[in-house]
């Protein structure tokens, strides 16, 4: 059903562009999509998978400003059926001036070309239509955030056109009026102080823009990152029950996004799981269709699966959390967040080397990201969760279990919250037990000092993480009932690829260590 003209349809599925694929598209002819590519595979996402809204990228990377003309120019038959900001959705995502220090002034770029996209749609449709209208800032983390964007694009992009440039003439005069007149800013909220206190980031903003709904994103694959699993799925489900009260509180809808990939380290939205997923986070309005998902699954399954995604979302509301239940929760958190701190530490040296061959799908500058540790561990750099899930995936040891060992440590209370709010928890990490390579954990721990040597790490340190991982693994299959290891031919088959990439990577043999790491990531359809 199309929405009326003055009325704003929210979109139910994002396509971003997080480099989570291995395979390369059939229509790309590079295995780096940047450029026109990226104008292509935003109508392909519209046109032929049935996304509803594409996320334009500026954080971390280069972005086409001129990509409505573009869309417009190069699909013209599409388009004047799917209207742009009213049937099908363009969102920017900017990158955020506090943390972004040189790209800062891409936002200045970003926002200025809203309204220049403006006068081009309404030029092709023939009335006035604002194609863009909303804007995603990363690294969200308190409220004078999107409220400074919010004012700046009227203050400084639409004041504009009242500046007086010579005697009577103004700049509107000379280049005619800015539209639209305000936009909307979607906080992403990231780090784990700002996801428990979300509602103190939306409250404020909402009070000083007066938005008739406001979009929020919720991040998960970053959470999980720098906290792990467990601490991940609680923290969104904190940040879903908050935005819920914000709403009831304030009388404006809230409309939660979240970001996912999927695998379960990092949300478990994929084809074969939509059910479950729908089932794990209520509340939702929209949810990120990433690249994994669009370009390593059967494209039949994959138009199937948006489409069973657009018909079921919103999918009701979040498990309001009680104040009494979050405080046990924050005890919770601690527990499982210091338990995966203390591993991955000691593991970064292992992951960064391996994180080297992990191939790039898209591309990037240097990205500055979040490594939410306390200050015991501060310094520890860690690539991009994408890239790190893969790498840890790619030797067999998935992420997902990391830290798990924090389950023996919880109270009977603690645990039956964990059992309450994170619903799938045994079938997540059952999905990704039969990556566990045994034969590389034995390895690890028997020629840990060779590990090390090949890794630049410390040898009593990567010894110790050996021992932490071996210790998660034997928790998951005790306290949990889980048989972790190879069960099936395709888990086999990744688990000589993840052996023949240990041996390859440990012996140097560059060449062998990618096909291998490629070809397990084809086997469990995605990088990480």
């Amino acid at each position: 059903m199309k929405p009326e003209l003055n009325k704003t349809y929210i979109p139910r599925t994002m396509s971003t562009q997080h480099p989570d694929n291995v395979n390369v598209p059939e229509w790309s002819t590079s295995e780096i999509i940047d450029g026109n590519a990226e104008i292509f595979e935003a109508y392909f996402a519209y046109g032929t998978l049935g996304c509803q809204e594409v996320m334009w990228d500026s954080e971390g990377k280069d972005a086409d400003t001129r990509v409505a003309r573009k869309l417009l120019n190069n699909y013209p038959a599409y388009f004047q059926n799917h209207i742009l900001g009213r049937d099908i959705f363009l969102t920017y995502r900017i990158p955020n001036p506090k943390i972004e220090k040189v790209e800062r002034k891409v936002v200045i770029e970003t926002l200025q070309n809203i309204p220049v996209a403006y006068d081009v749609a309404s030029s092709f449709y023939r009335q006035d239509i604002t194609p863009i209208f909303e804007v995603i800032l990363p690294y969200t983390t308190d409220a004078t955030e999107p409220i400074t964007l919010f004012n700046y694009y009227q203050k400084a992009i639409i004041a504009d056109e009242e500046v007086v440039l010579h005697q009577s003439t103004r700049v509107k005069d000379w280049v005619g009026t800015f539209k639209p007149k305000k936009i909307s800013v979607i906080p992403l909220v990231e780090d784990y102080r700002s996801l428990l206190a979300i509602d103190k980031i939306v409250k404020p903003y909402i009070k000083a823009a007066k938005p008739r709904h406001l979009r929020v994103f919720i991040a998960r694959s970053d959470p999980a990152l720098n906290y792990g699993l467990i601490c991940a799925v609680l923290l969104s489900k904190i940040a879903l029950s908050k935005l819920k009260t914000v709403e009831k509180q304030l009388d404006v809808p809230v409309h939660p996004i979240i970001g996912v990939g999927s695998k379960p380290f990092r949300g478990h939205l994929a084809p074969d799981n939509a059910e479950k997923f729908l089932q794990e986070y209520k509340g939702l309005t929209t949810v990120t269709i990433q690249s994994a998902v669009r370009y390593d699954y059967p494209l039949e399954q994959v138009k199937d699966f948006i489409r069973i995604l657009n018909a079921k979302l919103p999918n009701g509301e979040p498990a309001p959390i009680e104040p009494h239940e979050e405080k046990l929760m924050h005890s919770v958190l601690d527990k499982c967040k210091r338990q995966y701190e203390s591993t991955i530490e000691k593991l970064a040296p292992l992951v960064n080397s391996v994180s080297a061959y992990v191939p790039p799908r898209r591309a990037r500058k240097l990205h500055i990201g979040l490594f939410g540790y306390s200050r015991n561990v501060a310094g520890v750099n860690l690539p991009r969760a994408i890239t790190f899930a893969a790498a840890l995936y790619s030797i067999g040891l998935p992420p997902e279990f990391i830290g798990a060992k924090a389950l023996e440590k919880l109270n009977d209370a603690e645990l039956d919250l964990v059992e309450k709010y994170y619903v799938n928890l045994k079938h997540d990490l059952s999905a990704v037990g039969g990556y566990v390579s045994w034969q590389n954990v034995n390895m690890f721990l028997e020629m840990h000092q060779k590990v090390a040597e090949r890794a630049g790490a410390s040898q009593e340190k990567l010894k110790e993480a050996f021992a932490n991982v071996l210790d998660d693994l034997q928790t998951v299959e005790e306290k949990l009932n889980i048989k972790l290891g190879p069960y099936g031919s395709i888990q086999k088959r990744h688990e000589n690829f993840a052996n023949n990439f240990l041996i390859s990577w440990l012996e140097h043999e560059d060449g062998e260590a990618r096909k291998a790491l490629i070809e397990a990531a084809k086997l469990r359809r995605c990088l990480g």
